[in-house]
């Protein structure tokens, strides 16, 4: 119809929504290898720098981490007033150095007490080790359901865009795969950038804690914040990936507008064209009645 509708007005004709169907049952065809594995093979290099980042920063923490946990217990021990806290053998030491006075039996309290606090103290760490973990295999999974999801319904969408007023599917399927697929190396960075953040924090402890004179305090608040940015920063990562590709419908917007310019243009052309020729042919037809 699109076709005997422009040799009727004597436009070109616009071979692109002729071919499009063709183009797509062939993307339907080969979906798994033509679609999905050029997709995959454009995004790998992205998803494995990412990911190298990662593990580069990583290995770095860890042993920083083994480091400092190591002086840290040392300068415990090392300091009698807070020995008994992560020192089994000093906390029984000093229980049977104790008497059964009013006095004794306080201070013995106080020392289950403080012993209990601190060890609140490292489960609460513990556990946000384990939430800002998990919030990382939270966001994988989901993203991997999401692009198996995408992957088998990927042929309908193709399919569906055939027909007028759904050619959105197309493009909307692509952005929402590519942005689900960025995910992962979104997430990888944000990673990478939190374990060098405390790596410098590692590093500064570790600094701190060569100091012989030096107590520390077994708070470990600073770092408890820093996790739980670092749990509320994951659940970010979605946005963070739509923010780098989206789909937008100016386009076939601005071609309609194109369009209607031109046609308005070649309509107000004729018109004036048709009123110079009418103005003339009267011009021209009184001239002559005038000679004789």
């Amino acid at each position: 119809a699109k076709v005997w509708q422009s040799l009727a007005s004597a436009e070109p004709i616009d071979v692109y929504p002729l071919l499009r169907p063709f183009v797509i049952g062939f993307c339907i065809m080969f979906f798994p290898t033509f679609v999905l594995g050029t997709i995959n093979s454009v995004m790998s290099p992205v998803v494995k720098g990412c990911n190298n980042m990662l593990e580069t920063q990583t290995f770095d923490m860890n042993a920083y981490r083994e480091q400092k946990d190591k002086l840290e217990y040392e300068a415990m021990v090392r300091n009698p007033e807070t020995a008994y806290l992560v020192s089994d053998e000093a906390f029984d030491k000093q229980i049977d150095e104790l008497g059964w006075s009013a006095k004794d039996i306080a201070t013995m309290g106080g020392m289950y007490m403080d012993r209990a606090t601190h060890n609140i103290k490292q489960s609460v760490r513990e556990l946000l080790e384990l939430l800002f973990q998990a919030a990382s295999l939270v966001i994988d999974t989901i993203r991997t359901f999401f692009l198996i999801v995408l992957a088998i319904l990927g042929p309908i969408a193709f399919a569906i865009s055939v027909y007028d007023g759904f050619q959105a599917t197309l493009t909307q399927w692509i952005t929402r795969y590519i942005s689900v697929y960025l995910w992962l190396p979104v997430s990888d960075l944000f990673s990478s950038i939190l374990a060098r953040i405390q790596v410098l924090m590692l590093q500064k402890d570790i600094q701190e804690l060569s100091d012989p004179n030096f107590i520390p305090d077994g708070s470990n608040s600073v770092y408890i914040i820093f996790m739980l940015i670092g749990i509320i920063g994951y659940f970010t990562i979605p946005t963070v990936s739509n923010w780098i590709i989206q789909a937008g419908g100016m386009g076939n917007m601005s071609r309609n507008i194109n369009s209607a310019a031109n046609k308005t243009g070649s309509g107000v052309g004729a018109v004036a064209g048709a009123a110079t020729g009418n103005a003339g042919g009267r011009v021209g037809g009184k001239l002559i009645k005038g000679n004789p």
